[in-house]
C-alpha cells in the first residue's frame, strides 16, 4: 500500500529540511573547529621562522582517527584542525545515512537500495584498503 501523496510530500519536505540543517550545521561546526585549531596553532607557532627547504610529512598520529582524537584531548592544535576536517568529511556521509532512513521510513525500496549502494561505496572509499 502506497502512502497518500499528501503524506509523501510532507515527509519529503521534512527530510529536505533535516538534510539542509544537517549540511549547514556540519559545515559551521567543522569550520569552527578548524578555526579554533588554527588560532591555537598560530598562538603556539606563529612566530617560528618558516623553513621551506625542509620537508616534513604529516606526523603518524594524524593519520588515524584514534591518533587525531588523542591529539585533540592533549590538546594539540594540528589534531584539532584534523578533527575539523574529519567532521567536514562526515557531514555528507551523515546526509546519505539520514536519506537512507527517510527512504526506508517512506518504504521507497528503490531509493533505499540506491542509497544503500552509495553509502557502501562511500564507506569503502573511506575505510577500504
Amino acid at each position: 500500500m502506497k502512502p497518500s501523496p499528501e503524506i509523501d510530500k510532507s515527509g519529503n519536505r521534512r527530510i529536505e529540511i533535516v538534510l539542509g540543517n544537517l549540511l549547514r550545521i556540519g559545515v559551521i561546526v567543522s569550520a569552527s573547529v578548524v578555526l579554533a585549531g588554527g588560532v591555537i596553532y598560530l598562538i603556539r607557532h606563529g612566530v617560528e621562522p618558516v623553513q621551506y627547504h625542509v620537508f616534513r610529512g604529516e606526523p603518524s598520529d594524524l593519520r588515524s582517527v584514534a591518533g587525531i582524537l588523542r591529539d585533540v584531548f592533549l590538546p594539540m592544535s594540528r589534531g584539532i584542525i584534523q578533527l575539523g576536517f574529519l567532521l567536514l568529511i562526515a557531514t555528507p556521509v551523515m546526509r546519505v545515512v539520514i536519506s537512507l532512513a527517510g527512504f526506508a521510513r517512506q518504504r521507497d525500496w528503490i531509493y533505499v537500495t540506491v542509497t544503500a549502494l552509495v553509502l557502501t561505496l562511500l564507506l569503502y572509499s573511506l575505510f577500504g584498503t
